[in-house]
C-alpha cells in the first residue's frame, strides 16, 4: 500500500517532508520506524497530537524503506484519505495480532 501511493504522488518521506505535510495539514496518517531516534518519534507523535493528525510506529527504518523503494526511511506521512485509511487499517490489524513491529508484513 506504501509504494501504492508513492507511486500515486501521495506519500511523502523523510523528516522535513513529513513535518512540512503534517504543518501544513495535508497527512492523513504518518508513519514512524520503531528504531528512528527518540527525538524523530517524540517529534512527529507530538507534532501529530497537535494537529489532530492519526500516528503509528511500525517495524523499523529498513523496512519502511524497503517498502518505500529506498534504502532507510524513519517516516512517511500519506496525503490521501483512502490510502491512509487502509494502512490505518492494516496497521491496527498488526497490532492486534501481536505483529505491528515485524518488517516482514507488508503495509
Amino acid at each position: 500500500m506504501l509504494g501504492l501511493a508513492l507511486r500515486a504522488g501521495r506519500l511523502v518521506s523523510g523528516e522535513f517532508s513529513t513535518e512540512k505535510a503534517v504543518k501544513d495539514g495535508r497527512a492523513r496518517l504518518v508513519v514512524v520506524a520503531a528504531d528512528a531516534s527518540d527525538n524523530t518519534r517524540k517529534l512527529f507523535l507530538d507534532k501529530c497530537r497537535s494537529y489532530s493528525v492519526p500516528v503509528r510506529i511500525y517495524a523499523d527504518k529498513a523496512s519502511l524503506g524497503k517498502a518505500l523503494g529506498a534504502e532507510y526511511r524513519a517516516s512517511c506521512a500519506l496525503t490521501d484519505e483512502g490510502f491512509a485509511k487502509a494502512v490505518l487499517e492494516r496497521l491496527d490489524a498488526l497490532k492486534a495480532d501481536g505483529k505491528e513491529n515485524r518488517g516482514d508484513q507488508n503495509i
